[in-house]
């Protein structure tokens, strides 16, 4: 039997030969670093993926016969890529330096580029006849084309402009338009081009009958939700936003709103729309964080179709550290479905505000509506009148005082919305207003009018500057009353917060009294105010496609008199781009110190949502 030490020698052997025969099978890592030269920008990004060298940058085949197959390749690749462009005759060389190591073989290939004088357009013709010529739709483009007289030849250029032309038909019902003629003519020796467009627009069509297939809702009610009408010009942008609003409007599963096959002769297109029923019960639940509300939950049941004529029934809890809260409403469709409701609202509510715990119940008939817009430009007015009916209670923290009252508040406020606004979630205000009161000779227990007016634009810098943006928003309110005692608690305005004044704790500015608490101690107790102002001021810088850093100053108050001191704060911070918002998420210090507190305030961390940039 052979000893442990006449086994060990042969053992070693075999391992050896084994990673030998292994090393041989296994191919060298290899690959390829490559530095374009002379080009910046989308020239160079078009050359590295014309390059078949980047291609093959990290293939495991790479041997030397095929290294230099690719550069024989590179002159022609890069003169391609090129061309797009305007530069026709470049000046292109290639260097490669094979450096081999122990485990892999590197090369690093040098491309270097002279581009020499482009091809500069000399002549643009662009022409559209037949009965569309004078529309706009395409006296916009021909008006303002993205090629002109003297300027570099773009390929993209000309192919945007002749299809702009095609999807302006398209979409508008010039459905028999032709192309006649689209000429791109480079004369490379003179350096000069020629652009030659001609489109035949035809007849436009119009939208013919509508034929529903559906079982969830009465017909009438599907019919409201569409955005085009019989007989006029065919768009088919119109039929893209009518599936939004009844895809939005949560009674189907499934949409489809599709053209038919048009009538040429007498120049209509019908459309077909099918849909499917969706599930009638749908329960919500949601946790989350934010810096002004802590821990915070949500728990909502909806009814989507308690019957044929679309009411809908929601009710919600929410609850966090300073607010809890129980909604019900009752939703009826009215004139657009989309965009326009009767609501019966009942809604009880513990909030917690600076010094003061507020315990309301709250019943609010409102109607919706959407109307057009005074001050002109491509948005229209969200009108809502409310009639709310509130029995308020507050009891102020330090002082154990309390305090209770019913009123009966009619308002109405204003919201400006895009033109064409289907009721999605929009994350800032543009401009929002709203006028509310209340009077003792509708049995309410005080008597006030209030007014509220928030605004918020992004303003983008010219092109030169253009991954620089400002954001400015404000907001002020008044009321007119003549004791804030008289103003339930709340009603009062208080400043402060994540949307407010950074810097600052929610609710933490406001006007303040001098009380004996209940250990006998004289203490400020924050309780409200009659007028609000809050601004801020951002100035934010892209660092990447989706990142920006801000810096920003805040200022702004609760107090009982315009003549009271504002309270200011400055901070950084960064932003986060989502697909419809910016998050922020910034850090502030308070510049003064609140009444009431001994000592300004710390660094605070806020978390906040912003129109996206």
């Amino acid at each position: 039997m052979p000893t442990l030490s006449k086994i060990r020698p042969r053992s070693h052997l075999l391992t050896l030969l084994t990673l030998g025969f292994a090393l041989r099978a296994t191919p060298a890592l290899a690959g390829i670093e490559v530095e374009v030269h002379g080009v910046e920008d989308e020239l160079k990004a078009n050359v590295l993926a014309y390059l078949s060298f980047e291609r093959y940058k990290n293939s495991k085949e790479l041997t030397q016969d095929f290294v230099e197959r690719l550069q024989e390749r590179s002159e022609r690749e890069v003169k391609s890529a090129l061309r797009p462009f305007g530069f026709y005759e470049p000046t292109v060389t290639s260097n490669v330096e094979h450096e081999k190591g122990r485990n892999e073989d590197d090369y690093k290939v040098t491309i270097n580029v002279t581009p020499g004088a482009p091809v500069v357009v000399e002549n643009v013709y662009v022409n559209v006849s037949g009965p569309g010529a004078s529309d706009r739709v395409f006296t916009d483009i021909t008006g303002n084309p993205p090629i002109r007289k003297g300027q570099r030849l773009n390929h993209s250029d000309y192919e945007t402009l002749k299809g702009g032309l095609l999807r302006a038909a398209a979409t508008y019902g010039y459905l028999d338009a032709r192309m006649i003629r689209s000429e791109m003519r480079v004369d490379p020796v003179s350096r000069v081009a020629d652009i030659d467009i001609s489109l035949e627009t035809g007849e436009r069509y119009r939208f013919g009958t509508t034929t529903i297939h559906q079982d969830a809702v009465d017909e009438g009610l599907v019919r409201r939700f569409v955005r085009y009408r019989q007989d006029e010009p065919f768009n088919a942008s119109e039929l893209l936003r009518t599936q939004f609003a009844l895809d939005d409007s949560l009674y189907f599963s499934t949409v489809e709103v599709l053209p038919e096959l048009r009538d040429t002769d007498e120049h209509i297109v019908p459309i077909s729309i099918t849909a499917e029923p969706n599930r009638r019960n749908r329960f919500e639940y949601a946790v989350g964080y934010g810096t002004d509300t802590e821990a915070r939950g949500t728990a909502a049941w909806e009814n989507r179709l308690v019957n044929r004529r679309g009411h809908r029934f929601r009710t919600e809890v929410r609850a966090a550290a300073l607010d809890q809260s129980a909604d019900a409403r009752y939703i009826v469709p009215i004139g657009d479905p989309a965009i326009e409701k009767f609501t019966l609202q009942f809604t009880g509510e513990h909030e917690r505000r600076a010094d003061t715990d507020d315990r309301n119940l709250d019943f609010m008939p409102n109607f919706t509506h959407v109307v057009d817009s005074w001050i002109g430009g491509n948005v229209q007015w969200q009108r809502v009148t409310y009639v709310e009916l509130l029995r308020t209670k507050t009891e102020f923290i330090e002082s154990n005082d309390t305090t209770q009252q019913t009123l009966l508040i009619p308002g109405i406020s204003f919201s400006l919305v895009p033109r064409g606004y289907l009721g999605e979630t929009l994350f800032n205000r543009t401009l929002y207003f709203e006028l509310r009161g209340s009077n003792r000779q509708l049995g309410s227990d005080s008597d006030f009018l209030q007014g509220r007016v928030t605004a918020e634009r992004v303003i983008d810098f010219p092109k030169r500057f253009q991954k620089w943006h400002v954001l400015v928003r404000g907001d002020i309110g008044a009321t007119a009353l003549s004791k804030t005692s008289d103003l339930a608690p709340s009603q009062r305005f208080f400043a402060g917060g994540d949307r407010s004044v950074r810097g600052f704790g929610l609710d933490d500015l406001s006007p303040v009294r001098q009380v004996v608490d209940s250990t006998g101690k004289t203490v400020f107790e924050k309780i409200g105010g009659k007028h609000m102002f809050a601004g801020s001021l951002e100035i934010i810088r892209d660092v990447g496609k989706n990142w920006a850093v801000a810096v920003f100053g805040d200022a702004g108050n609760a107090f009982d008199s315009f003549g009271d001191p504002l309270m200011y704060s400055a901070g950084i911070g960064v932003r986060l781009r989502l697909p419809a918002v910016s998050v922020g998420i910034d850090v502030a210090q308070a510049l003064t110190t609140p009444a009431g507190d001994n000592d300004r305030p710390g660094p605070r961390l806020h978390l906040n949502f912003s129109p996206k940039l």
